[in-house]
């Protein structure tokens, strides 16, 4: 996994280019860039570039609907800025997106 040098984001393949997903930079230097299913199989976290730019990780947690393994993960703050942030599932398989406080 290759990280920019501007901004730290993760960089990725943007119309068959590395770019940051974060900022849009452009690497000048060679960039090698293995994909997901790759990663997964090392049993890492694998970065996916699901639709719109948008960057998750896969983690291994059971999907309540369908029961698959393996789920995007994100986390976002819901509630007040004194309490902990809310994590999102989408499951892989199934789609199905769940949240859990904690």
């Amino acid at each position: 996994m290759e990280f920019c040098e501007k901004c730290g984001g993760i960089i990725t393949l943007n119309e068959g280019k590395p770019a940051c997903a974060r900022c849009g930079y452009k690497p000048k230097k060679k960039i090698k860039i293995e994909s997901a299913e790759k990663i997964a199989q090392k049993d890492s976290v694998a970065v996916i570039n699901e639709d719109a730019g948008n960057v998750y990780p896969i983690v291994q947690i059971d999907c309540p609907k369908c029961g698959n393994k393996k789920a995007y993960f994100w986390t976002t703050q819901t509630r007040a800025s004194d309490e902990s942030e809310t994590k999102f599932y989408k499951c892989v398989k199934c789609k199905h997106t769940w949240r859990v406080y904690r």
